[in-house]
């Protein structure tokens, strides 16, 4: 069923390319654009639950090509979302450190959870290292470098709330897992 093309590296024991030849696959091509479409619609949506923590769905639509899909396909996903949500409707300058971060965010979700079973400690463990490294890290890094503030200081001002909001978004991610997992095994039966 999944052809390869020789100059992907193939999932070890499935056969399937987990490179960018998946993206010669019409029904992965658009699965991922229809994600990608996802995810630059839910990224509009916010729902404030302090004022400074607040509840976003962006990035679960690039998790779930993680899963599906696997860390290329879910850093293109990241990728498109990130340039879309601008195109549509920017909400600030644009800055190719947030996008970068989006395409980093979609490989972490694949390398951590695809071709394996989403356990609530896999998807904890994606949702950690995401946060470490996109929330806490890369997108402070962003933010002082646009905003000419100290590194130190928007990393302090982002860190409890980045650590706050872990717990919430891997109860949201392992919630979307369930649905996710079954189209999965729909889509390759």
């Amino acid at each position: 069923m999944w052809k390869n093309s020789g100059k992907d590296r193939k999932q070890e024991g499935s056969g399937r390319p987990t490179g960018f030849g998946r993206l010669t696959d019409v029904r992965v091509l658009t699965s991922t654009g229809l994600l990608s479409a996802i995810a630059i619609v839910l990224g509009f949506f916010k729902i404030p639950l302090t004022q400074l923590v607040e509840l976003r769905f962006g990035s679960l639509p690039v998790a779930a090509a993680g899963y599906l899909f696997g860390p290329v396909c879910a850093g293109t996903v990241g990728f498109v979302s990130d340039i879309g949500g601008y195109l549509v409707k920017p909400t600030g300058p644009f800055f190719p450190g947030f996008t970068l971060s989006s395409v980093i965010s979609g490989v972490i979700f694949g390398c951590v959870l695809y071709g394996k079973e989403p356990t609530l400690k896999r998807i904890l463990f994606a949702q950690i290292l995401y946060t470490i490294v996109c929330g806490i890290l890369l997108n402070s890094l962003w933010l002082s470098i646009l905003y000419g503030r100290g590194f130190i200081a928007a990393l302090t001002a982002r860190l409890v709330k980045e650590l706050v909001m872990i717990p919430v978004n891997t109860a949201m991610l392992a919630a979307l897992m369930q649905p996710v997992k079954r189209y999965g095994a729909v889509r390759q039966a």
